[in-house]
């Protein structure tokens, strides 16, 4: 016992002292009352209180996890991401207080990669995300191509998404097969779970069949999946896209997390893109780096060709390569070398009240 309390006091001292520094306390009032469930005042800067809520909870999942709770851990892992969503609607935060909510959410997802040994991470809520960034900084750089771009066509049917091949997507599926493969086995299995739902939606909606895999690289299919960018849910809405396409969200409520809803909302963006670009890639880019981006990017290069947009962020450029090797892996999972399992979850059911 006493070498577990030992344990418990090293690894909160080091992680909040080195990941998260306290805040300047001679910034703070010190009669600063605070009167709702978490402590707040409505006239009152929320964000310190928030961030020392969200050091509570996660000191206290890292006490879980050293007493190996894996559900106590889950719990005040979600509340941590529960709490951060919020910060976003608390209007524009000052320089010191940016630059602490930043440092926090460096240290959570470092610490959430690293330190957490009773959840399996990889079925954790930031790690499509993760995986994306790992990708792009693992990914080997390619050699810019001059002129017509180089690539394999797998399937061009009218109605659908074009799948291709070239370098960079054969290097994303066969990281798929190796480093990210169990990864994407459980992207599969939730596929199971989700698909149907939204498949119908997206048929409803006279889009492409594809899109089922722009929900599975965005957030792996999980409704809670929090990015470090404050983009929430299965189609990883930031709160002013969301609000745009009628996602309500509120302190009681984040219809970004409802997959029916937010898979239709997804739907209507998407419709906008596609009617802006009139090119699945570049909508799926603007979908990843926003209009802007995409649209200056055609500007320079003076083309709709999306593999010669080389002035995307890298990101953006990996994005494409990442959707088309996960969708033809999906399409094609046995010639991948991934294979159903027998039990399946049961689909994603709902009733509309």
């Amino acid at each position: 016992m006493k070498q577990t309390f030992t344990r418990i006091i090293v690894l909160l001292m080091i992680n909040l002292s080195l990941g998260f520094p306290q805040e300047n306390k001679s910034i703070r009032p010190a009669d600063e009352n605070y009167k709702n469930g978490n402590g707040f005042e409505t006239n009152q800067n929320r964000l310190p209180q928030l961030l020392r809520d969200v050091k509570v909870l996660l000191s206290d999942a890292l006490i879980a996890d050293v007493m190996a709770d894996s559900l106590e851990v889950v719990y005040n892992l979600n509340s941590i991401f529960d709490l951060l969503t919020e910060a976003d609607q608390y209007g524009d935060m000052n320089d010191e207080d940016q630059e602490e909510f930043d440092r926090f959410e460096d240290g959570l997802i470092n610490l959430y990669t690293h330190s957490f040994n009773t959840i399996d991470k990889i079925d954790g809520v930031i790690t499509a995300e993760h995986l994306r960034m790992d990708i792009t900084s693992i990914t080997e750089p390619l050699e810019v191509e001059m002129g017509a771009t180089k690539f394999t066509v797998v399937d061009d049917r009218d109605g659908h998404i074009p799948l291709v091949r070239n370098k960079k997507v054969d290097q994303l599926i066969k990281y798929f097969q190796t480093k990210g493969r169990r990864q994407f086995e459980i992207w599969l299995e939730r596929l199971d779970v989700y698909g149907p739902m939204i498949n119908q939606i997206i048929h409803e909606c006279n889009l492409p069949p594809e899109l089922v895999y722009l929900a599975m690289i965005e957030s792996g299919f999980n409704p809670k999946a929090y990015s470090k960018a404050a983009a929430n849910g299965m189609w990883q809405f930031i709160y002013s896209t969301g609000k745009l396409y009628g996602l309500e969200r509120n302190w009681y409520v984040d219809e970004r997390r409802d997959p029916e809803k937010a898979t239709r909302a997804a739907c209507a963006y998407l419709t906008d893109l596609y009617e802006e670009f009139d090119n699945w890639y570049l909508a799926l880019a603007a979908y990843n780096a926003g209009e802007g981006r995409v649209r200056r990017g055609t500007r320079i290069h003076q083309t709709s060709d999306f593999w010669q947009l080389h002035s995307l962020p890298r990101e953006t450029r990996n994005y494409i390569p990442y959707f088309l090797a996960a969708t033809i892996i999906a399409e094609n999972q046995e010639q991948y070398g991934f294979y159903k399992k027998e039990k399946k979850k049961p689909a994603f059911g709902y009733d509309i009240v």
